[in-house]
């Protein structure tokens, strides 16, 4: 029997997760303003939250196994809710990197406990649903900024507009935890204590995680810098570019588990990468905002269902999925954070536009290595079952 009302459980902590991200993101600049804060000040207290989520992350893929995937989701989704609002009640500079760190810590450490468990309802379910879960963290992303903007245009404070869709996400969280956000199938035993290398296919993920996520991380903070430098300062048409990405990854990831069923992981996985590659080459070959605009939505399509792909095969690939999850989450968002300062360094070194183009070999890489190494996964599970 599938494990429905688990997945729908699921499935409002990761719109609830998203709602979250996207409140906080549209506060960012007004924090900035109340504590006045300089960009390299702002830099310090953005990092403490990486910082908090790149701890956070090995250490959450060692709970599951220990609490069950689904209480310890419960329990990161509430810590989540606690710390949410904190960064707009800090007086300085200090505090505020203080509770970013605690916020970038549940945050991490949910990331990674919500997607293991959606690993296991996705082994219940034996069918691709992964996407569906990702596609829900996406439209609450949207959903949440949209309704911080809305917000702030109605004079809501910087304390009310974090507080406010709190409010919403733990009604969602208390609600996931007393409906059913409950194990599904047998709970893996803990791993032994002491340090243990990953396996080889983990590791080969994991790699993939990251090269996507760079790429993602790079769009986010360069595409409208480069968009606005190439289109003579038009900066009011260089932000359309993001915008093209962002939704156009969230309207794939809405079908991105019909094209998983029908065309298979490692189709969807090299298929992508091309997409993506494609989409980039055309960007930075002929810099117009129809050509930016469809580019990044092109990026935006091919990268869309890639990460929920090598997410679900890192499950498959160890005892606990939350483990296997972890390790490819906690690369991954270090793609996402390196990835921007190092294409910051290369345009200083060779030009905005050369350095990205390291972004299209990124692309490519994926598209030649990522189906093998998610079919490489498939193979051992089903070999495990035997």
């Amino acid at each position: 029997m599938k494990p429905v009302n688990e997945r729908i459980a699921t499935l409002a902590v990761f719109l609830a997760n998203g709602f979250g991200i996207g409140a906080w993101a549209v506060e960012v600049p007004r924090i900035k303003e109340s504590l006045a804060l300089g960009d390299a000040a702002l830099g310090i207290a953005l990092f403490a939250f990486a910082l908090g989520a790149i701890v956070a992350m090995p250490l959450a893929g060692r709970l599951a196994p220990r609490l069950g995937s689904g209480r310890a989701t419960a329990l990161l989704g509430a810590a989540f809710v606690v710390a949410l609002p904190l960064p707009a009640l800090m007086p300085n500079l200090a505090a505020l990197c203080f509770v970013l760190l605690m916020l970038g810590a549940a945050n991490g450490a949910l990331d990674v406990s919500m997607n293991g468990h959606a690993s296991s309802i996705e082994t219940q379910w034996s069918a691709p649903i992964m996407s569906s879960f990702h596609a829900a963290w996406s439209a609450g992303g949207l959903l949440g900024a949209a309704s911080g903007g809305m917000l702030q245009k109605t004079g809501v404070g910087v304390v009310g507009g974090l507080a406010l869709p709190d409010l919403f996400i733990a009604v969602l969280v208390l609600g996931a935890a007393v409906f059913a956000l409950r194990d599904v199938g047998p709970r893996a035993s803990a791993p032994a204590g002491g340090f243990a290398l990953p396996g080889a296919g983990v590791m080969k993920l994991s790699a993939l995680a990251f090269l996507c996520m760079m790429v993602e991380g790079a769009v986010a903070d360069w595409s409208a810098v480069f968009l606005r430098s190439e289109l003579a300062g038009e900066a009011s048409t260089a932000a359309l570019g993001y915008s093209a990405f962002a939704l156009s990854m969230a309207a794939c990831r809405v079908i991105g588990d019909v094209s998983v069923h029908r065309f298979g992981p490692a189709r969807v996985v090299a298929t992508g990468g091309l997409i993506a590659a494609a989409g980039l080459a055309l960007v930075l070959g002929m810099p117009n905002i129809l050509t930016a605009c469809a580019g990044f939505a092109m990026v935006g399509v091919g990268l869309a269902n890639i990460v929920p792909v090598i997410f679900s095969a890192a499950g498959r690939s160890t005892s606990a999925p939350a483990i296997g999850v972890s390790m490819a989450a906690t690369t991954g968002y270090a793609g996402f954070l390196i990835g921007p300062p190092l294409i910051g360094f290369g345009a200083g070194v060779f030009g905005l536009r050369l350095a990205l183009g390291v972004l299209v070999i990124a692309a490519l890489v994926v598209c030649f290595v990522g189906g093998r190494a998610v079919d490489g996964t498939r193979i051992a599970a089903v070999a495990n079952q035997l």
